[in-house]
Order: structure tokens, then C-alpha cells, then sequence
């Protein structure tokens, strides 16, 4: 009794200001003053702080309000926990790249989404109700009962209800469409896409020895009659389509495209691969392709551009089961199952509602810095405002190749449109990808380089102008 009376009496450290009720919950304002604190240098890197127990009884606050202010503060990245030796003033985060990288699409953090306790609550639920041995073992390609299930869970915005029979989980979007070109193709078949395509695509159909063909679009997405022709024209085993905030034009395919298309392949019997990874972070997207040629669709969606690059799991669904049989079997010739450990987390954080919560966090994240990148690149990019990326087209003065070195030996990453191009499709324009670059401030500046860098001419035309 002796010893918490004269911890009592004790004082608070003096970073700490008193608590006032009227300044909000008093564990926000614990963790604000220590924020204070590090910005004056009242507290500096490697500062020990009081035990979290002494601390609560000096203030005469009980151990949860302690508790709270701590983990906000460390959520900030403000303290470290050192085990027994207690809880210390964390060093300020070392950014390593001086590269701005606007090249790779991520999913951008989502403010106010506490990802580290997403994973930490996920991996412990999957523990306590998975067998360990089972998560460090062989599985059949394709899923469990319960990835299957959650694999229908996630599909049923774009389907409704959805029979987990006929959804098939994979490690990727990469991987899915391997397998569909080696399931539903042979050898000397054509491949049509748009001009202007995922570089995937090009990558696995030169690996299977496939040749793609360019089929022309508009501003809606690839032309139905164009598309009928080459299929009287070639012997085509598949169509490949992006129809939903395209990569990298960002254009959404309007429904009445989509049906076209769809009766296309429906009448030539060929098949669509419905490449679908922003669906789910669209506003208010039309219905997939494979609603409207459910036999003629493989449809995937990968969880690797809603959430997390991390989780590379994909769900597809297959509507008829020869066709299934086909792509689990090719499937199984280069992966032979995704990572059970992997499969069980997206399944869980599906099921118990996580995934909803992190990928609303990263919609919303996404319209941010799209509506930041409309503002600071005064509207050349296209007009899409969700998504990853915009797709920026330049002015005469730049070719894509030339502004993408400049920018790189300025430290700023983007992609040229060469890098999507079937054929000697000449297109000259760029993608900036808005989520790889983690803090806001410094997606602002790079942008704004950008931005500036596209206002001057290259130095080397400017050079010859009197």
C-alpha cells in the first residue's frame, strides 16, 4: 500500500501536459503529447518511458487507458516494446529509396486501418482453429471446402450467389492465366487481346509459344465486329479481356459492350478470359463479361490488387466442370497449390469481414490520390477516378521511352505504354501507379516532379528551337 502511494505522488513526466475531458479520450491525448513530445525533443529516440502501471497510477487512470495511448502510440510508430527491458522512444523511420516509384500497382495503405493488427488477429484466429501440421503440408490444387467457400463469399458482389463447386483457388493472377492458356489452347492458336494489354498476358503466351493478336478498341474497349472477324480469321483459342479500369487505360467497359462482346464469343465459340483485379475497388462497375457468356468465361479475381500484393491467392470461376478438370490439371504442371498458410488467412480475414474493412480503407485511400493526381496533373490523365493508376498521355514534345529515362534518372519511376503494346501498336503515353508509394506527402511530390518535368520541353529538342 506504502509502495503505490508513493508512486502516486509521484509526478508525470513532464512531456505530459494534465488531462482534460473536454480534449477528448484521454488515451489519444497521452499518445498526442507523446507525439508532441518527439516533435520538441522533450523525448528523443531510445528514452525509456514509465511502465505502464506506474504511469496509469500517477495519472490516476486505470491500466486500459495506458494501454490504449501505448499501442495508438506505437501504431505510429512512435515506441518500440523491448520485452522485459520496457517500452522506449522508437528511432524515426529511415526512408532507403530515393526512388519515387510510380510503376508497380499496389493497393495504397488504407488511413485508419491498423493492417499490422489485421494480420496479427488473422494469423492468431487461423492458428487456433487450423491444424499447424495441415497449414505445412500438400494440398490438392485448387482449394479446400472452406477457400472454395470463401472464394464464393468474395465473388458474390459481382454474381450473386456463387456454387464454391465451381470456384477454383490459385497462388495469383499470373497463375490463372497460365493455366487457362495451357488448359484451353494448343499449340499455333491465336490469343486476341486489345492493342494495349497487361504485359502478363505476353509474358505466359511467349512462354507457351502462343501468338497474341492486336484487335482494335474505342473509347469503350475492344470493337465487336473487329473481334468476330479476327475469329473468322484466326483460329483463336482465347480472348483476353481487362474490361473493368483497364491496365493500364483505366477504361471501364460499358455494359452494353460487354453484351456484344459476350454474344461474339458466344456465336464463334471461343473463350474469354475476363481478367477482373479492380472490380471490387470500382464505382458502381457493370456486371462481369462472364454474367453474360457464363460457358464461355473463365473469370479471375486476385486478392493481390484489393489488399495486399502479399496474399497471392486468386478465385476463378469455371461454370463447366470438363473445363475445371483441364485448368486444375495444367494448373498443377507449374503450382502445384497455393500456400495453405496463405489460402487459410485470406480465408479467414473473408469470412470474419476483415477483407471488407481493409479493402473500403483502401477504396477510399485510392479516390484520394486519384482526386490528388487530377488536381496536380491539371487533367491530362484519363478520366477514371478509382482504381490504381491513371493513364497519362503526353505531349508531342515527349515520346513515352524518352519521358520514362528522364524521369527515371530524376528518381521517378513510371511506366511507358511500350511495355503493354501488341504488335507495333504506337501509343504515346504513360501509367502512374498511386499506391506503391506509401506516404501521401511524398506520392504529392512525386507527382508534382512529374508534373513539372511534363511542362518542359526534353533538352535536346529545346536545344534546336531559335
Amino acid at each position: 500500500m506504502s509502495q503505490l502511494k508513493t508512486i502516486q505522488d509521484e509526478k508525470p513526466p513532464g512531456w505530459l501536459p494534465q488531462l482534460v475531458a473536454s480534449k477528448g479520450p484521454r488515451f489519444l491525448q497521452i499518445a498526442d503529447a507523446l507525439q508532441a513530445a518527439l516533435a520538441d525533443g522533450s523525448l528523443l529516440p531510445g528514452d525509456r518511458l514509465p511502465p505502464q502501471r506506474q504511469l496509469a497510477a500517477q495519472l490516476d487512470v486505470d491500466l486500459t487507458t495506458i494501454t490504449r495511448a501505448y499501442d495508438e502510440a506505437r501504431r505510429r510508430h512512435l515506441l518500440e516494446g523491448r520485452g522485459a527491458r520496457g517500452t522506449y522512444v522508437a528511432a524515426p523511420k529511415v526512408e532507403l529509396s530515393s526512388v519515387l516509384d510510380l510503376s508497380m500497382n499496389t493497393p495504397p495503405p488504407p488511413e485508419g486501418v491498423d493492417f499490422d493488427d489485421l494480420l496479427k488477429q488473422g494469423l492468431s484466429q487461423v492458428l487456433l482453429r487450423a491444424d499447424s501440421e495441415l497449414l505445412m503440408t500438400y494440398h490438392l490444387a485448387g482449394g479446400s471446402d472452406s477457400d472454395r467457400r470463401a472464394g464464393a463469399k468474395w465473388l458474390e458482389p459481382m454474381f450473386g450467389h456463387v456454387d464454391c463447386a465451381q470456384v477454383i483457388v490459385c497462388s495469383g493472377a499470373q497463375a490463372a492465366i497460365a493455366a487457362s492458356i495451357l488448359a484451353l489452347t494448343e499449340p499455333g492458336d491465336v490469343i486476341l487481346a486489345e492493342p494495349i494489354s497487361y504485359p502478363g498476358l505476353r509474358t505466359a503466351a511467349a512462354q507457351f509459344g502462343r501468338r497474341i493478336v492486336a484487335v482494335e478498341t474505342d473509347q469503350h474497349g475492344m470493337l465487336p465486329e473487329l473481334l468476330e472477324q479476327a475469329c473468322r480469321q484466326h483460329r483463336v483459342g482465347l480472348v483476353y479481356l481487362n474490361p473493368t479500369l483497364q491496365n493500364p487505360t483505366a477504361v471501364t467497359m460499358p455494359v452494353h459492350r460487354r453484351k456484344e462482346l459476350a454474344s461474339v464469343a458466344q456465336r464463334c465459340q471461343v473463350r474469354i478470359i475476363e481478367d477482373d483485379p479492380y472490380w471490387l475497388l470500382a464505382d458502381a462497375p457493370p456486371p462481369p463479361l462472364a454474367t453474360f457468356a457464363a460457358q464461355q468465361a473463365v473469370y479471375v479475381s486476385t486478392l493481390s490488387k484489393c489488399l495486399t500484393p502479399g496474399l497471392r491467392v486468386a478465385y476463378v470461376l469455371i461454370r463447366e466442370a470438363p473445363e475445371r478438370e483441364r485448368f486444375l490439371a495444367a494448373l498443377r504442371s507449374f503450382a502445384l497449390m497455393v500456400a495453405p498458410l496463405t489460402a487459410a488467412l485470406a480465408t479467414q480475414w473473408i469470412l470474419d469481414g476483415s477483407a471488407a474493412t481493409l479493402m473500403a480503407g483502401i477504396r477510399k485511400e485510392a479516390r484520394l490520390r486519384h482526386r490528388m493526381a487530377l488536381d496536380i496533373l491539371s487533367g491530362r490523365n484519363s478520366g477514371a477516378e478509382d482504381g490504381l493508376h491513371v493513364w497519362l498521355e503526353l505531349p508531342a514534345y515527349w515520346n513515352s521511352m524518352q519521358l520514362a529515362s528522364v524521369a527515371g534518372s530524376e528518381g521517378i519511376a513510371v511506366t511507358p505504354a511500350e511495355q503493354f503494346a501488341i504488335g507495333n501498336v504506337t501509343v504515346n503515353a504513360i501509367r502512374i501507379s498511386l499506391g506503391s508509394i506509401k506516404d501521401r506527402a511524398r506520392l504529392q511530390a512525386g507527382l508534382q516532379r512529374l508534373s513539372q518535368l511534363l511542362a518542359r520541353r526534353p533538352k535536346s529538342l529545346a536545344a534546336g528551337v531559335a
